[in-house]
């Protein structure tokens, strides 16, 4: 009987991409996949790849356009709606393909969805955590959750985690963990914690955590936890950019998933720049910049003179065409879009480097395309992404060593990082020797007999086993 996997990922971008990446993985295995999120999610991918063996099936959370709501409150109510309905879903799903005669042999579901795990519980379906953050990550906060939150909310100097081997200082680790974090952040606490207490609940089977990472990316975070059957499976990207091979015609596979409209003459603009010159800005699909970061960000690219593209998303309402009082004089220098297909932009020849917020996604597709990266964390678990890049994979610089007392970076300071980047100093080369390498090892893990390959390959061994 073929596997059959119910795959639940948490309704943003950057659970989304990963999740489509790893059905795809699964589907080339001979696994039939159904990918199950909200409806408005459904909706809003442009690009849904269009495969014998995936199915979608998406359900209401009671907000089919979208939560408007803002502040703590009206989330909780958002988030209680989502779990009871999304609970009744899984379980309504579950037992109607068995009652068809085509019943699911696994459940997997993306972080901050334990509810969809509980439920499949009750049909004694196996179950699995797709981790859509580094291995480190899940590590310090395992470790937070078991007896390292006093050392973790206020490091005094550099603390040291079991098994893992950086000293992480307070701007190392994950924004909410920290005392001195906000409280609209300590939401964010919480629904980890009740990620952490639905694993610790797996008493009888080793829990199976699928990580979007490789082996010689992090190989000792991936067995810091011994509780755990950490196994990684990444990177999660489109397979066309991990080949060797040209990509093909056929885009039933749909490349990467978007949730805005890309802007369709980036390559274009690209192709007319010299080799290794322009600077790709973007901090993701969720986070938005403050007005003053903007004018910093623009200050630097301006002064230090590299072709740039930048993708520059506004708040809800707001309009940057008229409010961003640099913009002519940065559109006269580079280019200005509101969303754009990342791959593409990474893959092309004339990229430098990337400004990055140092989201996992955008972090691991940098890696894999060998651009170095000048890192600019903003929240959650991107200031560990971020030490990562510089510290451990030595592919990137980070701007934020100084931060002034409004939390704003200076341009002074962010134009300097870029200049080490894209110059050809003993760092800059550097960087590109690191690109270079994690490129290379990429493409190993996730290529026939690689370690990525093969661990998913024993996953699926293991569930019918």
């Amino acid at each position: 009987m073929p596997h059959r996997i119910l795959l639940v990922p948490y309704p943003v971008q950057g659970h989304i991409n990963p999740a489509f990446e790893f059905a795809k993985r699964l589907i080339t295995l001979g696994a039939h996949v159904t990918i199950s999120t909200t409806v408005h999610m459904h909706n809003r991918i442009t690009n849904k790849p269009t495969l014998p063996n995936l199915s979608y099936y998406p359900f209401s959370d009671g907000y089919d356009d979208g939560f408007k709501g803002t502040g703590s409150d009206a989330y909780l109510e958002y988030h209680a709606e989502f779990q009871r309905r999304g609970s009744e879903f899984v379980s309504d799903i579950i037992l109607k393909n068995s009652q068809e005669g085509t019943p699911f042999t696994c459940l997997v579901h993306s972080l901050l969805l334990q509810w969809a795990a509980e439920a499949a519980r009750e049909f004694h379906l196996p179950t699995a955590l797709l981790w859509v953050q580094p291995a480190t990550v899940f590590d310090i906060l395992y470790y937070y959750f078991h007896g390292f939150s006093d050392s973790i909310k206020n490091p005094s100097s550099s603390i040291e985690l079991p098994g893992l081997p950086l000293l992480f200082s307070s701007r190392d680790l994950p924004s909410f963990l920290l005392a001195s974090c906000p409280d609209a952040y300590s939401l964010m606490t919480s629904f980890f914690e009740e990620q952490f207490n639905e694993l610790d609940v797996e008493t009888n089977l080793t829990k199976t955590i699928l990580v979007n990472s490789f082996e010689s990316l992090e190989p000792k975070a991936l067995r810091a936890v011994k509780k755990f059957n950490m196994i990684s499976i990444g990177p999660l990207i489109p397979s066309e950019h991990l080949d060797e091979k040209d990509s093909t015609e056929d885009n039933s596979y749909g490349g990467q998933t978007h949730i805005f409209q890309p802007s369709n003459d980036c390559v274009e603009w690209l192709d007319s720049k010299p080799k290794s010159s322009v600077v790709y800005v973007s901090f993701g699909s969720y986070f938005v910049l403050s007005e003053r970061q903007r004018e910093e960000i623009a200050h630097a690219l301006l002064d230090c003179g590299f072709p740039f593209l930048w993708v520059l998303r506004e708040k809800e309402g707001e309009n940057n065409e008229e409010g961003f009082k640099y913009r002519e004089e940065l559109e006269e220098k580079g280019k200005i879009v509101k969303w754009c297909s990342q791959m593409e932009i990474l893959s092309h020849p004339s990229l430098g480097c990337f400004l990055t917020h140092c989201g996992w996604n955008s972090t691991l597709e940098s890696l894999v395309k060998g651009v170095p990266m000048v890192a600019f964390p903003q929240w959650t678990d991107q200031m560990t992404n971020a030490k990562l890049i510089e510290d451990v994979w030595k592919i990137g610089v980070r701007v934020d060593e100084e931060v002034n007392e409004d939390g704003i970076v200076r341009g002074d300071e962010i134009r300097r990082c870029l200049e080490v980047v894209m110059g050809s100093g003993e760092k800059g080369e550097e960087l590109r020797r690191s690109g270079k390498k994690w490129k290379e090892l990429a493409r190993e893990a996730v290529k026939e007999g690689g370690s990525s390959e093969k661990n998913l390959r024993s996953f699926l061994d293991g569930v019918v086993g």
